[in-house]
């Protein structure tokens, strides 16, 4: 089923809410991650799962759920976030995150949730259904990225270059002409490089790409976090550490390879129609694999979770998934 909203009366997030419970939980390594819940502590459990990788979650997440009827549960994915060690890639793939879901799960008494996610959210919820469906009671993705090759070189390599060319630009900056030709090759070698200056220079032009694109607006929309180079260095560090190594999965592809698995599982997607960060052909091309799922295109939104039509688009999902 596919929708395409343009609704007059747009729904907005819900009020501000506090958590009831946060802390710290052991992962058997050096990370340890933090976690919070917040809403009804009766009410249905939904994990939330943030963007990157390399993300963290925020207050404004918690929002996008009725708080007398959910159950809200997150928490920052390893080296980011309030997570320790800071910008650390020991031990950190998609599996130990995986695997640190579960551990969360079972912390929380959980048996089946709801998970929401987007963008890297969007992959990691995926593949965590696909691993675990029996633990997943419905799923609600935004800015669908299925971490293939062709998605990191139209961001990274030529494609969404010619939309934001001047934003382009300054990405290219730290990296000289002779290397180019593999930017996120280029890109690893410096952010993971022993020289502070170089580190933070290279982080910060990353970041900042992603932050320049997020939005329909552009640059001029970029959130301020995006320079900052406390949030940059784990942002940048972590993403194209999973990038370069392709998200870890067994092949190109891996999700829609293995989509009947969770073909039964009640889905939302949440998709900008200008989405340059993740392009609506990936939602597309998820939706053809997955035609039970609802696909609902926001006419006049890009890639950010906050744009009117993307949060309109969310709560509705939220609310509908509550009602299951």
């Amino acid at each position: 089923m596919t929708i395409f909203a343009d609704q007059p009366d747009r729904r907005t997030l819900y009020p501000e809410i506090e958590p009831f419970a946060s802390g710290f939980m052991a992962t058997g390594t050096a990370h340890e991650i933090y976690y919070e819940e917040s809403g009804s502590p009766d009410g249905k459990p939904v994990l939330v799962l943030h963007g990157g990788p390399g993300g963290a979650v925020n207050p404004t997440m918690r929002r996008y759920f009725d708080p007398a009827r959910y159950r809200i549960i997150m928490f920052d994915q390893r080296g980011c976030g309030r997570s320790r060690p800071n910008a650390s890639l020991e031990d950190n793939t998609t599996w130990d995150l995986i695997e640190d879901i579960e551990r969360l799960r079972e912390r929380c008494g959980v048996d089946k949730w709801s998970v929401f996610g987007g963008s890297w959210g969007s992959t990691l919820s995926l593949a965590y259904a696909i691993t675990h469906p029996e633990r997943v009671e419905s799923l609600i993705l935004r800015g669908i990225f299925l971490l293939t090759k062709k998605e990191l070189h139209w961001f990274y390599q030529d494609g969404a270059s010619m939309i934001f060319p001047d934003a382009w630009e300054a990405f290219l900056k730290p990296i000289p002409e002779a290397e180019r030709g593999d930017l996120m090759a280029a890109y690893h070698k410096r952010l993971l490089s022993d020289d502070v200056a170089v580190r933070n220079e290279a982080a910060v032009a990353w970041s900042s790409w992603e932050g320049d694109t997020v939005s329909v607006e552009g640059p001029s929309a970029r959130p301020e976090k995006f320079a900052e180079p406390e949030f940059a260095v784990a942002f940048a560090r972590i993403e194209c550490h999973y990038f370069t190594n392709g998200g870890f999965f067994p092949q190109d592809g891996w999700i829609l390879n293995n989509i009947e698995r969770i073909r039964h599982i009640p889905t939302w997607i949440a998709q900008g129609r200008f989405d340059v960060v993740t392009p609506m052909s990936g939602a597309w091309a998820l939706h053809r694999a997955f035609p039970e799922a609802k696909l609902d295109v926001v006419g006049d939104a890009g890639h950010a979770s906050s744009e009117p039509g993307i949060v309109d688009s969310l709560i509705r999902a939220t609310d509908w998934a509550a009602g299951l």
